[in-house]
């Protein structure tokens, strides 16, 4: 029989009877067959760690900037209008959307993604694939009345 392959992308590969997340540092593999509870969640927005000390460290080369330059108006004006931007971008990080379930009695996460439309693709092909998997070999377990 063959593999059917719901999605295959960049970061994760859905077949039927496999879920492949590939991570940076590593890939984890989960059998479709041993899921249980899957559920989506969608993170919060959060601050970034590194966000307060490079707001701190701006403003000290301001003051620095204030205090050792000799016209400094124009100079640390200038500084603070081109770093205002890049510690804005950098203060909050992207929300991100996870698959949670139970996999052999254990509470994981299956797959993260700040991207939705990736995200979505990954979570329906998930759906189809353990929708495919429940049934039996003689179709869905229903009976005729």
């Amino acid at each position: 029989m063959r593999t059917r392959t719901y999605y295959d992308g960049p970061d994760a590969k859905v077949t039927d009877d496999q879920f492949v997340w590939r991570t940076s540092s590593a890939q984890r593999v989960f059998v479709i067959h041993h899921l249980r509870n899957v559920g989506l969640v969608q993170t919060p927005a959060r601050v970034r760690p590194v966000a307060p000390a490079l707001a701190g460290l701006t403003v000290f080369a301001a003051a620095a900037g204030w205090t050792l330059l000799s016209d400094p108006a124009i100079y640390v004006i200038g500084f603070l209008v081109l770093a205002t931007p890049a510690v804005a971008a950098s203060w909050r990080q992207p929300r991100h959307w996870e698959l949670h379930a139970q996999y052999r009695d254990r509470a994981v996460v299956l797959y993260s993604s700040s991207d939705s439309r990736v995200f979505n693709q990954v979570s329906r092909a998930l759906r189809r694939a353990m929708e495919d998997t429940r049934r039996t070999s003689w179709g869905y377990g229903l009976a005729a009345a």
